[in-house]
């Protein structure tokens, strides 16, 4: 007769729990008004070691340098600390810590308030407000949108929903399952620093390489596996997910989205403009303009994959 899971079995189902957590209250607007969001803790020392050590006077070598210094500091630090408290946690509870890992690690997944930006873009769109649908858009995209048609709408709002499914979900998630709180918390530390100085433009150049190439290296796997969870979730788009994953400038983000691409039947991508300078950029995808119809199915492609992750998820907590 099989036996009830102990509380080591049930330790290794803190990934899923944190899904849990996420889900059902994201993060709530009344506690990030009253402690802000542990990322903006990631920003501020990115600030404070940016003020100090991005300097141009400093040649570009020690630009680098430096910057690979702000990286272990961001990083390495961020990953101690959760080491530290997972550490004590497992000391003080137990495997019956479980719950408190959980709770650690759940504001650091993003499914539910990912939902909750790409809602009133959708919702905007829908009733042919597009005004309101561009600066709903802008909260979510760095591009210019001031000008965005509903197609150019639509396609920034896809964009941001298929390459935030692997950024805000499937990679941190992905470390939690491999190296537990350390691994989530570093990886969130990572990419908000290549967020934040990850940039190939003046002043980040050189002092921001270090960041971008690790963040590179952090999403390598997850952004595979957001793909493949796409696809499967779409029913399709394998061909254009081949064909296209390479034309983006990221060597990650055109995963997810050539992948969202191809199970929508339609291009992504294509030319825009940052800061007022146009950028031709490739398409991604085969097939017409997305408008606010696709944007739904892209919704319903993306709860579809959240569920599939769940069910890997759940997975291998249960094969561990």
């Amino acid at each position: 007769m099989p036996r009830c899971p102990g509380p080591i079995a049930m330790a290794e189902w803190v990934p899923l729990a944190a899904l849990v957590l996420d889900v059902a209250l994201g993060w709530p607007a009344w506690l990030h008004a009253r402690t802000g969001h542990p990322v903006g803790a990631f920003a501020a020392l990115l600030a404070w070691c940016t003020r100090r050590w991005n300097q141009p006077k400093r040649s570009a070598s020690a630009q680098t340098w430096l910057g690979a210094l702000t990286v272990l500091v961001v990083m390495g630090g961020t990953a101690a600390l959760a080491w530290a408290l997972e550490s004590l946690i497992r000391s003080a509870l137990g495997a019956w810590g479980w719950p408190v890992l959980a709770l650690l690690a759940w504001p650091g997944l993003a499914q539910r308030s990912l939902d909750a930006h790409y809602r009133p873009v959708l919702a905007a769109l829908a009733t042919g407000d597009l005004a309101s649908a561009r600066r709903a858009v802008a909260m979510i995209v760095g591009r210019d949108t001031s000008r965005l048609d509903e197609a150019g709408i639509a396609r920034a709002g896809i964009e941001s929903l298929a390459e935030s499914f692997c950024d805000g979900i499937v990679a941190p998630l992905f470390w939690l399952v491999a190296l537990g709180l350390p691994g989530l918390w570093a990886y969130k530390a990572i990419n908000t620093a290549d967020s934040l100085i990850g940039h190939k433009e003046a002043p980040f150049t050189a002092f921001g390489m270090v960041a971008a190439r690790t963040d590179d290296a952090a999403n390598f796997i997850p952004a595979r596996l957001a793909a493949v969870l796409l696809c499967l979730a779409g029913g399709g788009g394998w061909r254009i997910l081949w064909r296209d994953h390479a034309n983006h400038a990221s060597p990650n983000a055109g995963w997810p989205e050539a992948a969202m691409a191809g199970a929508l039947g339609v291009r992504l991508a294509g030319p825009l403009s940052y800061d007022g300078i146009p950028v031709d950029k490739p398409w991604i995808g085969s097939g017409g303009a997305p408008g606010a119809a696709t944007m739904g199915r892209a919704r319903g492609i993306y709860h579809r994959a959240c569920a599939l992750l769940w069910l890997l998820t759940g997975g291998i907590a249960w094969l561990l």
